[in-house]
């Protein structure tokens, strides 16, 4: 049976504005009457549930994590750096994964409002003009975590997806390679868009119109990446920048299938590099994107906001490098 913190307060004979003083920390409280509510807590075992304390206190020292897909390795290694800090801070984490649905989004968003967190991180993903209109109106302090997203009026931490591209373009088109393919996922059309722009910024820089030569597809996952590499073949793509870890690899394999040397007839990096790009053989080059430690500068981030210390910035960028493996030239 649960102890409450009614069983506390009649066993000790005080109140239970007592108990929730003593629970506090408040210094309101008489020493010899401090000591034996402490004694009664030890021996029930009694163990304060964290929104009843946050009635008293105002805070619940519990945060919300929001994620797309918690299946994903991009966002479980996000989670990873998030959880680390938050131990580190003694808060506790309640994640809610949304499988991508924007309907769950703004459900995970009031429920964790609900239950009194004091902040809130996105993981990645999209936020939708609902979400955006209910954190606008809410008190709830909000980080957004590798998202892309640069042009809110939200908290967010990121690399420079924009240079990125551009610098993974360019490095093709160098090796006179310029009929390229970018695979979107659907995760973050802001950073997707910025990529894009990043592309083009190369192509430009290098006489070339973008146009011309990009093209852009969708595929999310192993299956949809070992679909789309026929559609590559057909279009004479000779290198892609692929969003998706697990796409990329469908896309290699695809070329296994067929017969396509990699990286002689197609070249290929990926964008997250998740542990999967190197379990793999030619081992995929990509864009090293500090996943650990988003999740973790975004939780500390949000610390001080949900703290009110002062930040020098609410829009943090991380560096970002390219990891060049077997996949390029």
């Amino acid at each position: 049976m649960t102890v409450t913190i009614y069983d506390v307060a009649r066993e000790a004979k005080v109140s239970m504005a007592t108990v929730s003083r003593v629970l506090n920390g408040n210094p309101n409280v008489k020493p010899e009457t401090r000591k034996k509510v402490k004694d009664v807590i030890d021996r029930l075992n009694y163990r304060p549930n964290a929104v009843a304390r946050g009635l008293a206190s105002k805070k619940t020292t519990t945060v919300g994590v929001i994620i797309p897909d918690i299946s994903d390795l991009y966002y479980s290694a996000l989670a990873r750096g998030l959880e680390d800090i938050a131990e580190m801070y003694n808060y506790q984490i309640i994640i809610t994964n949304t499988d991508q649905d924007p309907r769950k989004e703004e459900d995970a968003f009031l429920n964790l409002v609900s239950k009194q967190v004091d902040g809130i991180v996105f993981l990645g993903g999209k936020l939708n003009d609902k979400v955006r209109e209910d954190i606008s109106s809410s008190n709830v302090p909000v980080v957004i975590c590798g998202s892309g997203e640069v042009e809110s009026d939200i908290p967010s931490v990121n690399i420079n997806y924009f240079e990125a591209a551009k610098e993974a373009t360019t490095k093709f088109i160098k090796d006179d390679t310029k009929n390229i393919g970018f695979i979107t996922a659907g995760y973050s059309r802001f950073q997707e868009n910025r990529m894009v722009e990043g592309m083009k910024a190369a192509y430009k820089e290098a006489g070339l119109n973008g146009d011309d030569y990009l093209m852009v597809e969708d595929a999310a996952d192993y299956d949809s990446g070992k679909e789309i590499f026929g559609d590559l073949m057909n279009k004479e793509r000779d290198a892609v920048i692929v969003i998706s870890d697990e796409a990329a690899i469908g896309i290699l394999h695809g070329g296994h299938d067929h017969g396509v040397a990699m990286p002689q007839r197609l070249q290929i990096i990926s964008c997250s590099n998740t542990r999967l790009v190197t379990m793999v053989r030619p081992k995929i080059s990509s864009i090293a994107v500090p996943l650990y430690d988003l999740g973790a500068v975004g939780m500390r981030l949000l610390t001080k906001l949900m703290n009110e210390e002062t930040v020098d910035t609410t829009m943090v960028e991380l560096p970002h490098r390219i990891d060049y493996r077997t996949t390029t030239r």
